[in-house]
Order: C-alpha cells, then structure tokens, then sequence
C-alpha cells in the first residue's frame, strides 16, 4: 500500500489521476486569481479603495504557495533536483517577491512572475506533447550557443563600424552626437526596428543606412537557420511522464531512468524512501 508520501507525490505531480487534476486545475485557478489580485492592486483607484483586501489576499496565496512549495521537495525523491529545475526555479520566484517587499517596497508587483506556473497547465490538458517539443527546442539552442556565440560577435562588430562611420559622416544636428549613440542608431537599424529619433540627413549617410538596413534582413535570418539545423537534429517525441527524483518531464517514450538525474521512472514512487 502507497505511503502518505506517496499519495501526496501522486496527487501533486501527476496530473493522471482525479485528485492530480483536480488538484492541477485548483492550482492554476489560485494562480490567476493571485496575478489579478497584484494587477488590480497597482491601480492607483482600487488600491485606495481596496488596499487592505489586496494586500490580505496577496500574502494569503503567498502562505498556501509556500506550503506547497514545501511539501513539493518533502515529497519528491530528490528535493534539491526539483529545487534547481525550471518548475521548482519558477514555484520559488512565485513566492519570494512577497518576502523582499518586507525590505523592498514595491517589489511585491513582481509576483505576477507567478503566472508563469500555469505552464502546467500543458499536463492538465494532456498537451505535454508541445511540452517535449519546446525542450527539444532549448537543446537545438544550446547545442547551436557556439555558432550563435560567434554570430552576435560579428553583428557586434558591424554595428561598432557602421556607428562610427556615421558618426563621421553624419553631423551632430542630425543627432549622431558620439560612436555611442551612432552605435545605438546602428542596432536600432540593423535590427529593422526603426525608432526614427536619429536619422541621417546627407545623402552618403543615407546611403549607408540603405546599406545597413538592407543587411539587417539578411542577418536576421541566420540564427534561424541556425536553430533549425540543431532542432532538426535533436527533434523526437516525448512523454509527459514525471521522474520522482527530480520532477522533470519530457522522456522519451521507451525510457527507463530519467536522462536529468538518473532515477528510475517509476511514476508514483519517489526514489529514496
């Protein structure tokens, strides 16, 4: 018969059963319910008026999301596994705003981080499909970071000479007034982003933006075709399934031991009983 530790990992980690979705759906309700709550509390009328709910409501979902916090690495095999992954990072964030704004006002508006917790919502709707899709994505972009690396060097250095090139050929007046800020000009440029605040007035200088924005279009498209070597390469289908040691998702289908820390996936007995 399961331990109450058992149960407990069951119900919080598995979204298979009733009670797990139940209690997934709970979770993601109080989750968006704890977000509006920060939101309507920085309007300046509402928080006049209903500051001291807000605020009890705020350090309420703060309490229960600290508990289960808590009892998420009490009942998991490997607490400092989970603590260290993108869910246990996420889970601490959601509550740790709460304590800072006791030394820093101000920073409890930073609790809306929580809505990225709903993120579980992907194991509710059984869509952890989409869940594996985009952990293949982040290795095809961790496999790529070299070739990247040496990319954003090269964009680096063109818009250094673009910049001071217009800040050679451009005047003051048009506000190109140091390599700096010619610099930035470059990037805005480069980028297509096009904010207009600083603009070439000579024809050479407009020259050299058509130039430049000509080849923003044909950057931009390297890294993608970076990326999309890698994920081609690393791409295949993945389970939803949990590992009880450190509580990441994402195995492959015919996995025996998790490929994060080493656990045998055995859903719904956490190792290290």
């Amino acid at each position: 018969m399961p331990s109450r530790r058992e149960r407990i990992y069951d119900i919080i980690f598995e979204a298979d059963t009733p009670l797990g979705k139940a209690f997934d759906v709970v979770l993601i309700i109080s989750i968006l319910l704890s977000v509006l709550a920060v939101m309507l509390d920085s309007v300046p009328a509402l928080h006049a008026r209903w500051g001291a709910f807000f605020y009890f409501l705020e350090w309420l979902f703060t309490v229960l999301f600290t508990v289960e916090y808590l009892v998420r690495l009490w009942c998991i095999g490997k607490p400092w596994a989970y603590a260290r992954s993108f869910y246990g990072i996420v889970d601490l964030l959601g509550v740790l705003p709460a304590y800072i704004s006791l030394l820093l006002a101000g920073s409890q508006y930073m609790l809306v981080i929580r809505l990225l917790r709903v993120l579980r919502v992907f194991r509710v709707l059984r869509l952890m499909r989409y869940v594996g899709e985009a952990q293949a994505l982040t290795e095809a972009m961790r496999a790529s970071r070299r070739k990247i690396t040496v990319f954003l060097f090269t964009v680096a250095t063109l818009v250094v000479i673009f910049g001071s090139l217009m800040f050679l050929i451009e005047s003051p007046e048009a506000g190109f007034t140091s390599i700096p800020r010619s610099v930035y000009w470059a990037v805005v440029t480069l980028t297509t982003v096009g904010y207009g605040d600083i603009s070439p007035l000579t024809p050479l200088g407009q020259a050299v933006s058509s130039v430049v924005m000509i080849l923003g279009y044909a950057i931009i498209a390297v890294p993608t075709g970076i990326v999309t070597v890698e994920l081609s390469r690393s791409m295949r289908y993945q389970t939803g399934r949990v590992c009880p040691g450190c509580g990441k998702e994402g195995h492959d289908d015919n996995a025996r031991f998790c490929k994060f820390c080493g656990a045998e996936l055995d859903p719904g007995h956490p190792s290290g009983e």
